[in-house]
């Protein structure tokens, strides 16, 4: 089998594998979203796509399979819902900022009416190829895909994004066997702070905002991130105070939809049934007017209501951030103090600015766990910037793996 790594290796965004055999299977197909979007290499011929989950970087070029071809999609229910909300206000952005689409709403359409969802565990019969999904502990039915050979009994696994060490609405990543491993790299040279302290401060700087008189102003990635959020601020008795608005609302009603995919579903049901919904712009004012906490999207300043929040806070107000903040957005001007842009004008935000690192992937210690249990005889390390990759294939190496991070563009023969 010939794998070719379209996208995502060596990078963070637009992950593409490409597994080349009697039928071709791509693995994800997402999108780079810097400065400008940037897609996959053109895969030509796909007869399936498995998504591992809905993030854009996964799943935002998948509408651009159906151009010419109708390849059919598998993945789990919350995957299909959560990657159509998101790609569809991908299209919205890049209308309005004249960016050019490899797609348009027709091949979305395509796209959805292909897809085929499955349950955790379920097998997939693909000619003479076995599909199974698993766990990925990273977001609402996310996957971690392992395609079995029963000719050769050989198994490849595919890890998309995961995380071992449970959330509060996801739970631990299943480590399935593998002969050969392709495995996310993010962290692979950094691990994330001790969840429960890290829970413990963050509640701590929301309650002294709040005691204050301001307003805790908290920017999530509308998919995974606010929903965790908006389930911490419920178990620690503040979601009464909880304003929750932009696109995160959407995203939450499709993860409330389907509670199999969810660790505790009935406290992300109890949060967003006691939490405040904005839908109008007088409830934005109204959020304002008194101590409060807002949980909206972006969850780096590129557009959404939080940008509307942030130049009307008090000044005993504070801003939170929860996730990665990418070079070059406001979400990382915030963070470095400079100015932030908002409709072509600059900003001086002169408010406190915290970080908290609620990251849904895995650190350093669990991808060497997982390749550890996994036990491949093949690693290849992608989704990670190349100094990362190429470290954790070195290390993994010395351990007596044989491991690689491959290029954009690389292709690899493997047994299979």
């Amino acid at each position: 089998m010939e794998i070719s790594f379209l996208g995502g290796a060596g990078e963070v965004g637009r992950s593409a594998v490409l597994l080349k055999g009697e039928k071709n299977i791509l693995l994800d197909s997402g999108v780079k979203i810097d400065h400008k979007i940037e897609y996959p290499i053109e895969a030509g011929r796909v007869d399936a796509l498995v998504l591992s989950h809905a993030h854009l970087d996964h799943s935002g070029s998948a509408p651009s399979l159906y151009r010419s071809a109708f390849p059919v999609a598998f993945g789990t229910a919350p995957t299909l819902q959560l990657s159509e909300l998101l790609i569809e206000d991908s299209i919205k952005i890049a209308r309005r900022n004249h960016s050019v689409q490899h797609f348009a709403k027709a091949q979305l359409s395509s796209f959805m009416s292909k897809y085929l969802s499955y349950n955790y565990g379920t097998q997939i019969d693909f000619n003479g190829l076995c599909i199974t999904l698993y766990d990925a502990g990273h977001i609402s039915g996310s996957s971690i895909t392992l395609i079995e050979n029963a000719r050769t009994d050989r198994r490849l696994v595919y890890t998309g994004d995961f995380k071992i060490d449970p959330q509060v609405l996801q739970g631990s990543a299943d480590i399935i066997k593998s002969d050969i491993l392709v495995i996310e790299s993010t962290y692979a040279n950094k691990e994330h702070p001790d969840r429960g302290e890290l829970i413990r401060k963050f509640i701590e700087e929301v309650r002294e905002t709040l005691d204050n008189g301001g307003t805790a102003l908290i920017p999530c990635f509308a998919v995974g991130r606010s929903q965790e959020i908006l389930a911490i601020l419920y178990n620690n008795g503040l979601i009464d105070h909880t304003y929750i608005d932009g696109m995160a609302k959407k995203a939450a009603r499709i993860v409330m939809n389907h509670p199999e995919f969810t660790r505790n579903s009935e406290v992300l049901t109890k949060a967003l049934k006691n939490s405040i919904w904005v839908d109008e712009l007088r409830e934005r004012k109204m959020a304002l007017k008194s101590p409060s906490i807002i949980v909206t999207t972006s969850g780096m300043l590129t557009g959404g209501p939080v940008l509307d929040y942030i130049t009307k806070l008090n000044p005993k107000s504070k801003i939170l951030l929860t996730g990665y903040q990418m070079e070059g957005t406001n979400g990382r001007n915030l963070m470095e103090n400079k100015p932030i842009t908002i409709d072509g004008k600059k900003y001086s935000i002169k408010l406190p600015v915290s970080f908290y690192d609620f990251s849904a992937h895995a650190g350093a210690a669990d991808l060497y766990e997982y390749v550890r249990k996994s036990n491949p005889e093949h690693v290849i390390c992608v989704h990670g910037d190349p100094k990362n990759t190429k470290l954790f294939a070195e290390t993994l190496s010395m351990q007596g793996f044989e491991a690689h991070a491959p290029n954009v563009g690389e292709k690899i023969e493997l047994e299979f």
